[in-house]
């Protein structure tokens, strides 16, 4: 299936272009992401450990949830749909909007492969709290992810620091920030 996305301009607004996740990392298309950091009733963070075959940050630890925003879709919309999709938690009831808490947006550029696949992104920032979270009821799509676990920010810190988590320092400051103001 291909994944079809809105081109964005440089200040993150629809240009009404359309184009395929190929094309938007080739030509090095503005384009939008979501990602969600889903937080335990003890503040820890489920992180995900990327599958080896995929073609970036391939075999690393990662925050719970990322991905693009499809054609036409809202940041929300995405990150319920990377949730089910990547780390798709069994739960008694369904997440909804109102679980979401949006904590900002920021934009990056990066550059892979010596060029060929371009990064242009403006992510949108979330928390979900999950207070029942249980690792033996994540189900996981194994194509994308390899592992999980819980930790805290300590550990966190740790994992950043010895270089076996995506690097995501917008969105980790923002996290400890958070977790802190608590």
């Amino acid at each position: 299936m291909i994944e079809l996305i809105d081109v964005l301009n440089e200040n993150g607004v629809k240009t009404g272009e359309v184009a395929t996740r190929d094309e938007v990392h080739e030509k090095g298309l503005w384009h939008r992401s979501i990602v969600v950091a889903i937080l335990d009733k003890n503040n820890r963070i489920l992180l995900q450990k990327r599958s080896a075959n995929k073609e970036k940050n391939a075999g690393m630890w990662d925050i719970s949830a990322a991905g693009h925003l499809s054609a036409g879709q809202d940041s929300v919309s995405a990150a319920a749909r990377e949730i089910n999709e990547e780390v798709s938690i069994n739960l008694d009831y369904r997440i909804e909007v109102k679980d979401f808490r949006f904590m900002y947006s920021f934009r990056r550029e990066e550059v892979f492969g010596g060029g060929a696949f371009i990064e242009r992104q403006f992510y949108d920032f979330f928390v979900l709290r999950q207070e029942g979270l249980d690792l033996g009821k994540i189900q996981f799509q194994t194509s994308e992810v390899q592992d999980i676990k819980l930790c805290t920010m300590s550990e966190l810190r740790a994992m950043i620091e010895k270089k076996q988590i995506v690097d995501r320092p917008e969105v980790y400051g923002e996290l400890e920030s958070y977790l802190y103001r608590m």
